[in-house]
């Protein structure tokens, strides 16, 4: 049991370093209520998936792909707010969703626990983890730089456009890697709580990085061990931890 934990436990790890560095730039567009909604995008998928018997993850992954490409298109033709247009994709999918996964499966989609890790899952998942973690430190600056000031990124030479399609993509696939432990209804959270701790609790941007990521990584820890000691859904466990370190933050505030 002991070592099934830990099997479990050291991608999830990975994926919270990831979700509280996306969450930083979340934050900082101003999105954190639309990258909830995101995650959202996958439900479509999760229902096919468990309605045909494939690999939930894989039908999960293909509608957050397509969801954040058609958000890119869409942000790029009109002058709508990105947050709109997460709206109206995240609503539908989330009607799409709720009619077609079947009301069996329907709990474990919305709250995780999709599945358990085979070896090889294991290690794509902790590979793709930790390219994501390698290709936010790589943007780093340029997203910095393009949130400041846009003007002064489009001088030097910088792409907004596809600066955005960039973030959403990796945005998406650190949601898809959450969907196992947190489901569709929960893994906005983990991205979000942590960034917002961090807020509180930093200085300057990379101060912000390095808090959010290690308390994400120590809601998912303390989220693991709580849920098995007391026999509970793991994926609620970690948010509700995340939730009581945000109210802390508002109390020892820098």
């Amino acid at each position: 049991m002991l070592n099934s934990l830990l099997f479990n436990l050291s991608p999830a790890i990975f994926l919270a370093f990831a979700a509280g560095m996306i969450g930083v730039f979340a934050l900082m567009r101003r999105m954190s209520l639309a990258a909830d909604a995101i995650s959202h995008i996958a439900l479509p998928g999760l229902g096919l998936a468990f309605l045909y018997k494939i690999d939930p993850l894989i039908g999960g992954a293909a509608t957050l792909l397509v969801g954040a490409f058609l958000i890119w298109k869409i942000e790029g033709k009109t002058n709508i707010p990105t947050e709109t247009i997460i709206g109206v994709i995240f609503s539908l999918s989330l009607a799409l969703g709720s009619l077609i996964t079947p009301q069996e499966d329907l709990i474990e989609a919305l709250f995780g626990g999709i599945g358990s890790f085979s070896m090889l899952s294991f290690a794509i998942t902790t590979l793709i983890t930790l390219g994501i973690i390698a290709a936010i430190l790589a943007l780093k600056n340029k997203f910095i730089l393009q949130m400041i000031s846009p003007d002064l990124a489009s001088v030097t030479g910088l792409k907004s456009n596809r600066l955005n399609l960039y973030f959403l993509l990796l945005f998406a696939l650190t949601v898809i890697l959450g969907l196992r432990f947190l489901g569709t209804l929960l893994m906005g959270a983990l991205i979000i709580i942590p960034a917002a701790v961090a807020k509180n609790w930093s200085w300057n941007i990379s101060s912000m990085l390095i808090v959010s990521s290690i308390i994400g990584a120590l809601s998912v820890i303390a989220g693991f061990a709580i849920g098995d000691y007391f026999n509970m859904n793991i994926g609620p466990t970690i948010i509700v931890f995340a939730g009581i370190l945000f109210f802390a933050s508002l109390f020892f505030k820098r």
